[in-house]
């Protein structure tokens, strides 16, 4: 979800078109692997948000950064991101509730199509957290409907100086309302973003991914990333996996964030199906190392 570039792009997959101006077109779809054995030895907590505070009490600051505006974040996106507990808060019982809310006729936001029709949050630990390598989760209840694009993903911590997608992006978890029993998971890098970004998908076999909270992780080890999916992997991507041409840039920290958007190029715009406010529950983010 862009920053300061705002290239649209057409369809897409990507928390990074979301992020910087770019969007892949949606990854190939792969069937779930068996799990495999991971690298010996217990994983570490070096960082944690557990959500723990009064209802209605904003985001530990220590930890993460509002992002605010709606230029379309390069995805031709409808919603403005605000700073506001109405989109974004703690419920009281341990969990961030971020909630996109649409907002009336007379609103006096304005967004790049004119006055923004929808509100939401965006949260990043860039200058709070990075981290290179590791094991990033989170336990998250995605909100539902046509139009909706909740994600859970990460930049590279060079993004300001080297720009996207020289920065790297790991997009742990991003799903979109039309999808409701699938969740994608992407690499974008020089060589392989956009439309060539390098991903796949997880279906959820007789449900929906917003009836219930799951766990979304990626295991990332030097040359390698895994994603799981409640603790089952389904998509595995290695340097040796990268297109002809494409640079390897996992190899330094990143910062995480959570947003959920409001349509776009990839999601499509909500419909007369759709139904506000709709809400991304996450109980806990964790970060572990070796």
């Amino acid at each position: 979800m862009l920053r300061t570039l705002f290239r649209i792009q057409s369809a897409v997959a990507c928390a990074g078109a979301i992020a910087l101006g770019g969007c892949a077109k949606t990854p190939v779809i792969v069937t779930p692997v068996e799990n495999t054995p991971i690298t010996p030895g217990p994983w570490k907590l070096t960082w944690s948000d557990e959500f723990d505070g009064p209802s209605g009490a904003l985001v530990d600051p220590t930890k993460w950064v509002t992002e605010t505006g709606g230029a379309g974040w390069g995805n031709q996106e409808r919603q403005y991101y605000t700073t506001s507990a109405s989109n974004a808060s703690l419920d009281g019982s341990g969990r961030l509730v971020i909630t996109a809310r649409a907002e009336p006729a007379n609103s006096q936001l304005a967004c790049w199509y004119g006055v923004c029709k929808y509100t939401s949050a965006r949260l990043k630990t860039q200058g709070r957290f990075e981290q290179a390598m590791g094991k990033f989760e989170a336990r998250i209840r995605v909100p539902r409907g046509q139009g909706l694009w909740p994600a859970f993903w990460m930049l590279g911590n060079d993004i300001d100086r080297v720009g996207w997608p020289k920065s790297g992006e790991i997009d742990i978890m991003e799903n979109i309302g039309k999808e409701p029993n699938m969740v994608h998971g992407t690499l974008h890098g020089p060589g392989y973003s956009g439309g060539s970004a390098v991903g796949g998908a997880y279906t959820l076999a007789g449900a929906a991914f917003a009836d219930d909270y799951h766990l979304f992780t990626v295991e990332w080890s030097p040359g390698e990333i895994r994603w799981l999916v409640d603790d089952k992997e389904y998509r595995r991507t290695a340097t040796s996996n990268l297109p002809s041409g494409g640079t390897w840039v996992f190899d330094h920290a990143f910062f995480m964030l959570l947003n959920v958007a409001v349509g776009g190029g990839w999601p499509g715009d909500p419909d007369a199906t759709t139904t506000f406010p709709q809400q991304m529950l996450v109980d806990y983010v964790r970060v572990y190392q070796r």
